[in-house]
């Protein structure tokens, strides 16, 4: 595992008891079902990790990045302010 990797899993897991590895976060960045869950790991990520480090997981774990963006955007309307990845 990157530093990467390990930074962005101990941002968005430490905080909410969370237990998600890199592919399932990976995974969950790109799932519209993480909005209808409110899926706290996947805020995180898109609000406490930074755009750079944002996007360089993504191309390490292979993430489509329009639907991340999607992902982000309809976090970012419930949440009621911009994230950085939002489109």
């Amino acid at each position: 595992m990157s530093n990467l990797t390990a930074q962005v899993l101990a941002t968005v897991n430490a905080p909410y008891g969370a237990n998600h590895s890199a592919h399932q976060l990976a995974a969950l960045i790109a799932d519209p079902s993480s909005v209808a869950t409110c899926d706290a790991s996947v805020f995180a990520f898109f609000s406490e990790v930074t755009p750079a480090a944002q996007k360089a997981f993504m191309t390490e774990m292979k993430v489509n990045e329009d639907m991340a963006k999607a992902i982000a955007s309809q976090f970012s309307k419930m949440a009621g302010y911009s994230l950085p990845l939002a489109a």
